[in-house]
């Protein structure tokens, strides 16, 4: 091909376009920009230098004599804070010099020996969506080298060349995302799946192989339901749940080659992979937890079984020793007879509360229900109690508000959900507190609630204190096994009522309860 043969602007322009949608690939969208744009000038230096969104320069590409050179960081800087191409990028404006030697703004390096011969010098800001994200700048060694024709031509370059910098830059950004979604995603200390939206397996992470012994082949485009044991009350709807609600979060088994079962807690929630809805699963080893949960209900059935019988004979034996005692009119007998009383009490009611937590978690119906008076269930509470409100100085005041129809309930069980409730109260009370136990009608249920003036309970711990095994913290709080308040929400919803907590003002809790009033069928 002749080498004498000049291409017109347009012509220029479309080489270029054609040649900066060939890559992504920023550095070679850089040396191409340079390269089309020079080699019909033969400039002697070009530079283009990457600007990030705070105007700092991240990359670039320095041509010399027809051949790209190296940089540093420093010289970047140089570039894009003083001379001409920093009045560019700050100004944002396009400059054509005829005469370096002529304008102020030609960068003259300090301690430099020889001065630059005069140039020609054009530079343009390369802007993308109205933000400057670089800078081109072209010398040649001859004065009033550029015609106004050039720089225009430089002006139309430099605005196809932002948009390729800019998109050069959204896939560098876009894979490093992937690359740091992909590290995270096979790093990960749990199984991670990505399926379609019908469940089957389009990707899974190291874990994965891990937890199920199995390798690519046998699990890519399998379902996901094949590799896990679900419980009964998800089989049926999985996938409707989850368009539903966009997430899930249920327990289920994850299941391996050698047919165990892996208990996990499975994070399901909806991704978009590559333009397309996908589900994204991630199964969380509960296997510590179960185990632990199973060795705290050997100790519930351990302090049931095992202590129930020698505590029927204390209580038997107490009740034969209650009226020789109270013969001998000795003060502190009869003083030592009520506490061990009271703690045989209070230790019958707490194997009974394990036993109906058990029970009643098993599904089990209340089966000895009757027509009870509210009352008199809070009469029993406080008389139960005296003795511990005595010690304490805690006075308990008795509010009725209204007429209560009796409530069809366990007696035994609601009696001591109030004795629960109105022990706590008196033992987060101060010495001269008072605390409150009432009740109102309602319509066709009747509210009880007891209230203290302790230290309350943070917000965050309003609903947890109702689990099972779960204790606040602090000098203020009563040590236990965390039972009594899961105790009370189990017995009250199994008949059908309702159970939460509120802050007083000014200090305290306030524990309500609703129980129906008509027949539960």
């Amino acid at each position: 091909m002749d080498q004498d043969i000049t291409l017109s602007p347009l012509e220029i322009l479309y080489s270029i376009s054609r040649e900066l949608a060939t890559s992504l690939d920023l550095r070679k969208v850089l040396a191409n920009i340079l390269t089309l744009t020079t080699e019909n000038m033969n400039v002697e230096r070009a530079s283009l230098v990457v600007l990030d969104i705070h105007g700092k320069p991240m990359d670039a590409a320095i041509m010399y004599n027809g051949s790209l050179i190296s940089h540093t960081v420093d010289q970047l800087h140089d570039v894009v804070t003083s001379g001409l191409a920093g009045w560019v990028v700050k100004n944002q404006k396009s400059v054509l010099i005829n005469n370096t030697q002529q304008d102020e703004r030609w960068l003259v390096r300090p301690n430099q020996e020889i001065i630059d011969p005069a140039r020609s010098a054009l530079c343009v800001p390369l802007m993308a969506q109205e933000v400057l994200v670089g800078v081109l700048t072209i010398v040649h060694r001859e004065v009033n080298f550029f015609t106004q024709s050039q720089f225009a031509l430089q002006q139309a370059i430099a605005d196809m060349a932002g948009i390729a910098i800019r998109n050069a830059q959204l896939y560098q950004e876009v894979e490093h995302a992937h690359l740091r979604y992909r590290d995270l995603f096979d790093k990960s200390i749990d199984p991670i799946m990505v399926t379609a939206m019908d469940g089957m397996i389009v990707a899974v992470n190291q874990k994965s192989f891990e937890a199920t012994q199995k390798t690519g082949k046998e699990i890519i485009g399998r379902n996901i339901n094949a590799l896990q044991e679900l419980p009964e009350k998800v089989v049926d709807n999985l996938f409707e749940q989850i368009e539903k609600n966009q997430s899930l979060i249920y327990e289920a088994s994850l299941l391996n080659t050698k047919g165990e079962k892996i208990p996990v807690e499975a994070h399901v929630s909806i991704i978009n992979l590559q333009g397309q809805p996908s589900l994204q699963w991630i199964f969380r080893d509960i296997s510590e937890r179960k185990n632990l949960d199973l060795l705290r209900e050997d100790l519930s059935a351990m302090i049931y079984h095992d202590l129930r019988s020698p505590l029927a004979n204390i209580v038997s034996s107490l009740e034969l020793m209650k009226e020789p005692i109270a013969a001998t009119k000795d003060a502190s007998m009869i003083q030592l007879f009520e506490i061990s009383d009271r703690a045989t009490e209070r230790m019958n009611r707490l194997i009974s509360s394990l036993l109906d937590i058990n029970r009643l978690e098993a599904g089990q119906p209340i089966t000895n229900k009757k027509m009870t008076n509210v009352e008199t269930l809070m009469d029993d509470a406080i008389e139960t109690l005296h003795t511990l409100s005595k010690s304490k100085q805690v006075m308990v005041e008795k509010m009725v508000f209204s007429k209560i129809a009796p409530i069809l309930v366990d007696e035994d069980m609601i009696r001591r959900v109030l004795i629960n409730l109105l022990e706590n109260a008196i033992k987060f009370s101060s010495e001269g507190d008072k605390t409150a136990i009432g009740a109102k009608a309602n319509g066709d249920t009747v509210t009880i609630w007891v209230e203290d003036h302790g230290p309350g309970i943070p917000s965050e711990s309003l609903e947890k204190i109702f689990s099972k095994f779960v204790r606040l913290h602090g000098n203020s709080i009563a040590k236990g096994l965390g039972l009594g308040l899961s105790f009370c929400r189990t017995a009250v919803l199994s008949h059908g009522g309702k159970i939460w907590v509120e802050n007083v003002t000014g200090g305290g809790s306030r524990f309500i309860l609703t129980l129906p009033t008509a027949a539960i069928k």
